[in-house]
């Protein structure tokens, strides 16, 4: 399993209201802004999400192909993921609905963060 996901940002504090807003929606919340990296989690437990700066220096961009998806209590915390990202600065990649548009358990959200990294939200019912 994934211990953690480190995601590239152009300024991280300048992130932050974004990935306050988008992962607030599933439940996330903030546990630290400190040294140029700002680490996120699950309200009861440690940080598995960081925002932060590439280690190489240089600047941020997003990877095509790559994609991190969250996943969601319900499909209404899908729905608040999508509006806060689009409401903070980021992109549609594809709004909420059922995946395929025929499933009845699988329900997504796909966005991109300013920065132009892309990700999901999901829910499984």
């Amino acid at each position: 399993m994934i211990g953690y996901v480190t995601i590239g940002a152009l300024d991280v504090e300048a992130a932050t209201p974004f990935y306050d807003a988008v992962l607030g929606a599933i439940g996330y919340e903030r546990k630290f802004l400190d040294g140029g990296w700002a680490g996120y989690g699950p309200r009861e437990a440690d940080a598995n999400t960081f925002i932060c700066p590439p280690f190489d220096g240089k600047p941020a961009r997003s990877g095509n192909g790559i994609m991190i998806a969250f996943k969601g209590p319900d499909i209404g915390s899908v729905d608040a993921a999508y509006a806060a990202a689009l409401a903070n600065g980021g992109a549609d990649e594809g709004g909420p609905g059922p995946r395929p548009p025929e499933s009845t358990s699988f329900y997504a959200a796909y966005m991109r963060d300013p920065t132009g990294n892309k990700f999901a939200v999901f829910a499984k019912s």
